[in-house]
């Protein structure tokens, strides 16, 4: 069975991935102030950060059209899609409209849209697992049934360097962001069963904070042999590398692996953040 993956562009990917999936991205675009940027492989995400550091109003993004998404489901190909939770981004519903859109066209043919949940590195996972799944030669509605086990079962948690741009987006209260600045104050997000993000942990310090997304791990993760683990950076490798490191001392992880922010990913997690998933 031939399948096709498409995800919108919060799906964080290596070049090693890259290599061995067949997946297309529906680029988001993101916007600051008059600017707009395409977040595909051609934006520079380091100077689009830079540009957003020097930003005095919120970053402004759009999901892919629905256009955008039926260009992506052309072709032979069994189609399965990934995208950002619906709670957080229109995508998901971008991609439905388009897929209904598509058949009336064309008429029969497969194709499955998954509300990752997530987002970053999360949506990655679920990528990965959708082909793995096909180059077992599963069918495409057991792949659904699976994946959307998968995609329940799953944990993301994200650690910030700075409240700065969910204080400009609006998600959080800007006199909040600044006190917990200057007071070096570092939550520890999580999303929720609905696709929605939670507060999981107020810390003191990001070394204090790094130590306890690590211990979250055990808590609230089962299984964890049996998963992998992946980890998106912007534009902090080293921190990511040292992550996985203790990550790799304390659990004993299926896989781990790491892949940088693409812009989208880089608007909310900011220079520094880390999301993983698993």
């Amino acid at each position: 069975m031939k399948v096709k993956i498409v995800a919108d562009s919060s799906c964080d990917l290596s070049e090693d991935i890259k290599k061995n999936l067949n997946i297309n991205i529906a680029p988001l675009i993101l916007q600051l102030k008059d600017k707009e940027y395409v977040d595909d492989e051609k934006l520079d995400v380091m100077c689009y950060i830079k540009d957003m550091a020097m930003c005095e109003v919120a970053p402004k993004t759009s999901c892919p059209s629905p256009e955008d998404y039926m260009k992506k489901y052309e072709g032979e190909d069994s189609v399965f899609v990934v995208t950002l939770s619906s709670k957080l981004s229109g995508s998901y519903n971008s991609a439905v409209l388009a897929k209904n859109l598509f058949l009336d066209e064309i008429g029969n043919k497969f194709i499955y849209v998954f509300d990752s949940l997530s987002a970053s590195v999360g949506e990655t996972l679920i990528a990965l697992k959708i082909n793995e799944l096909s180059k077992k030669g599963i069918e495409e509605l057991e792949i659904v049934d699976t994946v959307t086990k998968y995609i329940h079962e799953m944990k993301t948690f994200f650690l910030l360097e700075s409240l700065e741009h969910l204080s400009k987006a609006g998600r959080l209260n800007p006199i909040v962001a600044k006190v917990a600045n200057m007071l070096s104050i570092k939550p520890i997000m999580g999303s929720t069963k609905e696709g929605t993000i939670r507060l999981v942990e107020k810390t003191r310090g990001y070394k204090k904070a790094f130590g306890r997304l690590l211990n979250i791990i055990g808590e609230e993760g089962e299984n964890l042999e049996k998963k992998v683990l992946g980890i998106a950076h912007c534009n902090c490798f080293e921190r990511a590398q040292k992550f996985k490191e203790e990550v790799l001392k304390k659990y004993n992880f299926q896989d781990v692996f790491i892949v940088e922010m693409s812009g989208l990913s880089s608007t909310y997690a900011d220079d520094g953040g880390i999301v993983i998933a698993f």
